[in-house]
């Protein structure tokens, strides 16, 4: 049986086409699962390059054994999963300063290797690298605009596979990996999560770092889903585990290099500020959550508060993705100040324009929902371009100055004048 995501067309494919007709080293990173496997082995054979993939014991340990001389005997290849064995990056530097014809390797990795500063050193110049996370809605929907592109114009993608009220929950449960979106049921979703959960653990972060206490990250993990969308504290998180601050922070550091979760920076003018103040931790995918907080359809009806925990996580990794497809560049910060004032997203460009995000898992909206995005406005003036509520709703509605509420579902809505 072929994997789900073969049914869906990925939005990054023709930037990694783009990106080979220029760019002597092309990597796409992203989370195991994600479809990276899938969308490489369609570009060898459209490309006319070599399939490598390092899961295979015997290629990995020719990797080992010999790096230098496997990369010599290729002359355009794709190498899948390169973060099981880094060595192949500094044969691949030599060969391109050799010969920097453009579109000689296709990489993919499950871990952000770029982190590591060896492995940016080395590959410095050489090589572009694309996220291809878990499928967006867009994809799996057919919706044809980039969110982000749209408002930055001025405008809301045209609705389109309009998703409320139950219908939204499932969206939200699924969430975007295809192995998850394949499974019939909840409870299937589950087990699936927590079986890939376990071969992360034990594979991946053997390759990434030496950690002493294997059995405690798993347990560390259900513990940071219990604080998602909310500022890190390592000590108190740590202290429940018997885990100190630094170790506490670097495992959330594996994590993300992993692709499962991210810091989200402070908004602030002062960019030392954002670099200096809490972060917020956040889940990529909304699905592979709410595995970790065995939430239910069942739950979100009887707890419509912790559903909009969840429901964040889902508006945070979907606008996580259109930024890894945009044609602008953004930024994904939170805003918090000293009053209490918050918005949950804020999303700022290249110029320093800036849009709030209000998520809202309820079907109407209230003044006080205005509050966070109303300080917002007034702090930066100018650089306020628009304020959003996103909430369980079937109408674009102004809200006043530069202030609207809009459906969750125009996330994946189509581009006006594309029917």
């Amino acid at each position: 049986m072929k994997s789900t995501d073969t049914l869906y067309s990925r939005r990054i494919e023709p930037r990694v086409v783009e990106s080979l007709a220029d760019t002597p080293v092309v990597m796409i990173s992203g989370p195991r699962q994600s479809g990276k496997t899938t969308l490489v082995r369609s570009l060898a054979a459209s490309q006319s390059m070599r399939y490598l993939t390092l899961d295979d014991e015997l290629t990995r340990m020719a990797a080992t054994e010999d790096p230098v001389g496997m990369i010599r005997a290729l002359d355009r290849a794709v190498i899948d999963e390169i973060q099981r064995a880094p060595q192949l990056l500094l044969a691949i530097k030599k060969t391109i300063d050799e010969d920097r014809r453009p579109g000689r390797f296709l990489l993919t990795g499950s871990a952000n290797l770029m982190t590591l500063p060896t492995v940016a050193d080395s590959l410095a110049g050489r090589m572009e690298t694309l996220s291809l996370l878990p499928l967006s809605q867009s994809e799996m929907l057919g919706g044809t605009a980039n969110w982000l592109d749209s408002l930055f114009n001025g405008r809301f993608p045209e609705l389109y596979n309009l998703q409320t009220g139950d219908e939204l929950v499932e969206v939200v449960l699924r969430g975007g990996y295809p192995e998850s979106v394949s499974r019939a049921t909840s409870r299937r979703r589950i087990a699936w999560a927590r079986q890939y959960l376990d071969a992360l653990i034990q594979r991946d972060v053997r390759d990434l770092a030496s950690v002493d206490r294997l059995d405690a990250l798993p347990r560390f993990l259900r513990a940071l889903a219990q604080v998602s969308g909310q500022l890190c504290n390592y000590s108190q998180l740590g202290a429940q585990l018997q885990l100190d601050h630094k170790t506490a922070a670097r495992y959330v550091g594996l994590f993300e290099q992993m692709f499962l979760l991210r810091r989200i920076d402070v908004y602030a003018a002062n960019r030392l500020s954002r670099v200096i103040k809490t972060p917020k931790l956040q889940f990529i995918d909304s699905g592979l959550l709410a595995s970790l907080l065995d939430f239910s359809p069942t739950v979100a009806k009887q707890d419509r508060s912790r559903f909009g925990n969840l429901l964040e996580t889902f508006v945070y990794g979907e606008l996580r993705k259109h930024a890894s497809t945009a044609d602008g560049e953004y930024q994904l910060l939170y805003y918090r100040d000293h009053d209490q004032y918050e918005v949950d997203l804020v999303i700022e460009d290249v110029g320093g324009q800036i849009i709030g995000v209000e998520v809202k898992a309820a079907a109407s909206i209230k003044t006080s929902d205005l509050r966070g995005l109303k300080r917002l406005a007034s702090t930066t003036g100018d650089r306020f371009k628009m304020g959003v509520v996103l909430y369980d709703g079937e109408e674009i509605m102004p809200m006043g100055d530069r202030l609207c509420a809009a459906p969750i579902s125009t996330l994946w809505g189509k581009a006006l004048g594309n029917k």
